[in-house]
């Protein structure tokens, strides 16, 4: 019985990690991988173990295979966590803070795109319905605009 509930969480992590993409905590080596492979990079800034929207949206959009491959030939994705209940270095703390105050996040989530020269192309503040397709949608705007 031990063996299989070893292996199902082996399985379901496999599962998990083929779903998502890679989120990054380093926006310098966020914006320098999006120069050498011509992307652009998506900035998450979330409370992700209190925030309910930025709960529901990891659930709603994040997760999903559409958003995954969308992500994974278009985006660097960066996630800027102020967890209540997780511990984080604080060195990590520090430069999280230090981006909320340069971005003005005043709530969550907050997304923030940027070019691969690392300038603002768009924001979205708070949640927002339609699953992964409205989200690309509007990342896809962003992009043409810039």
């Amino acid at each position: 019985m031990k063996k299989i509930a070893i292996l199902t969480a082996i399985l379901l992590g496999f599962v998990y990690s083929s779903c998502c993409s890679e989120w990054l905590t380093d926006l310098n080596k966020a914006i320098e991988q999006a120069k050498k492979e011509k992307k652009i990079v998506l900035i998450n800034f979330t409370g992700s173990d209190w925030c309910g929207w930025c709960i529901k949206f990891k659930k709603e959009v994040f997760s999903k295979d559409e958003f995954a491959k969308y992500a994974e030939k278009n985006l660097v994705l960066v996630e800027i966590d102020f967890p209540r209940q997780k511990e984080q270095p604080e060195e990590l703390k520090k430069k999280n803070a230090a981006l909320k105050e340069k971005y003005e996040i005043r709530g969550f989530p907050t997304f923030v795109v940027l070019n691969s020269d690392g300038k603002e192309i768009g924001r979205q503040v708070g949640y927002s319905e339609g699953g992964p397709e409205a989200f690309i949608k509007k990342i896809e705007e962003w992009k043409k605009k810039s």
